[in-house]
């Protein structure tokens, strides 16, 4: 790092803090402006924080080692959250920002009714907003870590202090602007970081060893660059090739996606996206926000990390075995010019402050709405919860600061929540259409995943011989904690009528919703779901279509790149107007 490195991350710096100050009045006057931003933002900034969001410094990292360790296929273990995430897009964003909430936990008691839906939402406000979210800050600070010893040299026993400066730093600008200040830097942040991820991909080609793409086609083993994994054994997959069983690719495929609560991918939205959603100007910005969101982060991120991990592979091959994920480190330090190193390193911490400021926002407002204003301070005035939410902000911050010294693996983080959420998913999708669906129900598939996956550690650890790994533990996660809701929901009494019937009036879901149906005739029968149905088919179809085309620009033929350019430019106007088709009969049946 040259003189002029440091002076461009210091300007970073305090450009954020600029940002923050700019918009501290206005994120205090109510909590409404603090955490929704007054339900006031376009679809470009809510879906830019979005996808700035799951920009972490952990990211690059992270697919750099998929890379090493599986080619481009190895992209797949995520690339398969697109089906869910197009599924939010066309089913549930109108329903968020029509629901008229301020977080995805006060549904609850808008679509449950008693003594179990307060329980359900007071809990999970401290099991997500506190541990949960703790965690995930956590293994974005183990990644942080790596960074900060691979490119600056800082010593193992010193790095818990600069994360410790550098989250004090993001608490900060986040408790003083709210979500409006969080958005805003979100959207430079996440410039920053893809014009850094952007140039750096450039250099790294353009190195000798390397030789540009041509290069790496003619020195990387043909599987490397493969976009699909083989559905087979592991010998099959040999030679850097993602090789999945037919029952993982089941898992990923045809399980995950639905059945899993991970943040940033809940099955029909939750979390910040919920909170994105519900900030935006009214459904069709909502709508446009995560849909640029679904195509930005699948499409447009990813592949100046894969283009630099695929030539880690040739620069650092000693670390394929060892560190893989190191190389982007490694290539940073070594390609980057005075100055770029710089705008590199901000870019790092650009994606870091991202992430964990909106994890902070998101958090506090669990606690702060969900938990605090709900059940400890009911009555306060806006300018007290506003305080105790710039407060709580810091204390989260200190919470997850300390958590981070008990994460040693950022893959064991990434499965302990991804498993322990598995089976909740259905009954998150189908609260909104089935009537029956009610706060027990939603209480047992939140509890008994974590109480299944403790059981199978348990077993493992006492019955090495008979372990129970991915994916037999996702069946048998899913496979229990359904049956249980299930059951559950049938011996127990449906949602209180007037609580519904509210409900039925405000968000007017279409679905299994008879007895409702009857008792409000004035509201119709939605009309477009044969469209949604369709979109959300298509959809699909044009996030994979894009990928695939990105590949073949880059290592394919002239043939596969016109083909695959056809089905997304066919796919993409068909969506259009399928919109304009649900716009008009929307329209055209909602109740006067």
């Amino acid at each position: 790092m040259s003189s002029i490195d440091w002076v461009i991350l210091a300007a970073y710096f305090l450009f954020t803090i600029v940002i923050g100050g700019y918009y501290a009045r206005r994120a205090g006057k109510n909590t409404e402006e603090f955490f929704l931003s007054g339900r006031n933002l376009p679809w470009w900034l809510a879906g830019l924080s979005m996808v700035a969001t799951t920009f972490a410094a952990d990211t690059p990292l992270a697919v750099t080692e998929l890379v090493a360790e599986n080619g481009i296929a190895g992209n797949w273990l995520w690339w398969n959250m697109a089906i869910g995430g197009m599924l939010t897009v066309f089913f549930f964003a109108h329903l968020w920002r029509r629901a008229g909430i301020m977080t995805d936990l006060e549904f609850i008691e808008l679509r449950y009714s008693g003594k179990p839906a307060a329980f359900l939402r007071g809990f999970r406000a401290v099991y997500l907003g506190l541990f949960m979210n703790a965690i995930i800050m956590g293994w974005v600070n183990v990644a942080m870590t790596t960074i900060l010893e691979g490119m600056f040299g800082v010593a193992p026993e010193d790095v818990f202090w600069y994360i410790g400066a550098a989250m004090l730093f993001t608490a900060i600008y986040s408790s003083l602007s709210g979500l409006w200040g969080v958005a805003v830097t979100d959207a430079v942040q996440f410039f920053i970081a893809m014009a850094g991820c952007i140039i750096l991909a450039i250099l790294v080609l353009d190195a000798p060893t390397v030789g540009g793409v041509a290069g790496m086609k003619a020195a990387l083993p043909e599987g490397t660059l493969r976009v699909l994994p083989v559905i087979g054994s592991v010998e099959e997959g040999a030679g850097g090739i993602l090789a999945l069983s037919a029952g993982a690719f089941i898992a990923y495929i045809g399980v995950q996606w639905w059945a899993s609560w991970y943040p940033g991918a809940e099955p029909g939205g939750g979390g910040y996206v919920a909170q994105r959603m519900m900030s935006t100007k009214n459904e069709r910005h909502s709508f446009f926000s995560v849909l640029f969101f679904q195509i930005a982060f699948f499409c447009i991120r990813p592949w100046p990390w894969i283009l630099v991990g695929l030539a880690a592979l040739l620069l650092y091959p000693q670390l394929t075995e060892v560190n893989p994920k190191m190389g982007y480190i490694y290539a940073m330090n070594d390609f980057l010019p005075a100055g770029l190193k710089g705008l590199m390193v901000a870019a790092f911490f650009a994606a870091y402050m991202s992430t964990i400021a909106t994890h902070l926002n998101w958090g506090t407002s669990y606690l702060i709405h969900d938990f605090w204003r709900r059940f400890v301070a009911r009555g306060k005035n806006e300018k007290s919860y506003v305080l105790a939410s710039r407060v709580t902000t810091v204390l989260l911050m200190a919470f997850s600061l300390v958590l981070t010294l008990f994460i040693d693996s950022i893959a064991g983080a990434w499965r302990f929540i991804l498993e322990s959420g598995a089976g909740l998913g259905l009954v998150l999708l189908l609260r909104w259409y089935w009537w029956r669906i009610n706060a027990w129900s939603e209480l047992a598939a939140t509890i008994i995943p974590a109480l299944v996956y403790a059981g199978i550690l348990v077993f493992n650890i006492f019955n090495p011989t008979a372990t129970i790994d991915f994916p037999a533990s996702m069946f048998t996660i899913v496979g229990i904690t359904t049956v249980a809701w299930v059951l559950i929901t049938a011996v127990t009494r449906p949602t209180e009528t007037h609580v519904l019937s509210a409900f039925y009036r405000r968000v007017r879901p279409s679905g299994l919703w008879g007895p409702l149906r009857t008792l409000h005739p004035e509201i119709g029968i939605d009309r477009t779901m044969g469209y949604r149905f369709l979109s959300w088919i298509l959809g699909v179809i044009l996030i994979y279509s894009v990928l695939f085309l990105s590949s073949e620009i880059f290592f394919g033929e002239a043939i596969d790149i016109l083909l695959w350019a056809m089905v997304a430019g066919t796919t993409a106007p068909l969506i259009w107007y399928l919109l304009i088709r649900m716009e008009k009969k929307a329209h055209h049946d909602s109740p006067v």
